[in-house]
């Protein structure tokens, strides 16, 4: 059985990202700095999933969940992020939603700034 593919229209990739990952540098006390490293550009369509509102810290945080829809690309994987100019937006998870190999769905967190 083959999977149904899904028309989308790739008029929606209109938002345009930076796709980064992370690289760790020692930091000389047994830790890592992490710095963010720019992989390339990515053109993407972003639709809001949920928000919540939480305490961390005795403070309030703000949290959004996205889907993120975009060309496949072997670059994009768990664990990066795309950046917006101040909007990072965390990939926790990556499929191909039709398992055509033409478009990827990533599942990503944002944090309230």
């Amino acid at each position: 059985m083959t999977a149904k593919r899904l028309f989308i229209d790739p008029g929606l990739l209109r938002e345009l990202a930076v796709l980064e990952r992370p690289s760790e540098t020692p930091d000389g006390m047994g830790g890592a700095l992490i710095e963010w490293v720019a992989v390339g550009s990515v053109s993407i369509h972003i639709e809001p999933v949920s928000a919540r509102r939480f305490e961390r810290f005795d403070q309030a945080q703000g949290e959004t969940r996205l889907r993120v829809l975009c060309r496949t690309a072997e670059t994009i994987v768990r664990g990066r992020r795309f950046r917006i100019g101040e909007r990072r937006l965390f990939i926790e998870a990556v499929y191909d939603p039709d398992e055509s190999g033409r478009y990827l769905l990533c599942l990503c967190r944002e944090e309230a700034q």
